[in-house]
């Protein structure tokens, strides 16, 4: 499966037990609050309760959220410093006790990571 747009991501994002997901990519913001990619890959790595292993959701996003957030998701390609954040703020989300918000405030923050990448995109 292939999302092409953030309205199909939010979808699958309402499908999935997403307070955890919400909670990671709050943490992810707390720790580096410019690092849009990596909050993104926070919230998106639970989709693979969905679709399958972390490798599904990894190519599900890859279009959309571009090559930096599919290899956060997939956990390879990128600073092993991303990748162990990633893995904490995960872990730490799972008895962290703390109003993480509701998913739709990430919905700007979505939009802007996928046009950052469509961009890119368009000028490879």
């Amino acid at each position: 499966m292939e999302l092409r747009s953030v309205e199909e991501l939010m979808d699958l994002l309402y499908a999935c037990r997403h307070q955890r997901a919400l909670r990671t990519a709050a943490l992810l913001r707390r720790s580096r609050p410019a690092d849009k990619e990596l909050q993104v890959a926070g919230l998106v790595h639970g989709i693979e309760e969905l679709l399958g292993p972390a490798d599904g959701a990894a190519h599900a996003v890859r279009h959309l959220l571009g090559e930096r957030v599919y290899h956060l998701v997939r956990g390879d390609g990128v600073p092993a410093d991303d990748v162990l954040r990633l893995r904490q703020a995960d872990e730490e989300s799972r008895t962290a006790g703390f109003d993480a918000g509701v998913l739709e405030d990430w919905r700007t923050v979505l939009e802007l990571v996928a046009a950052r990448n469509s961009r890119l995109g368009a000028v490879d």
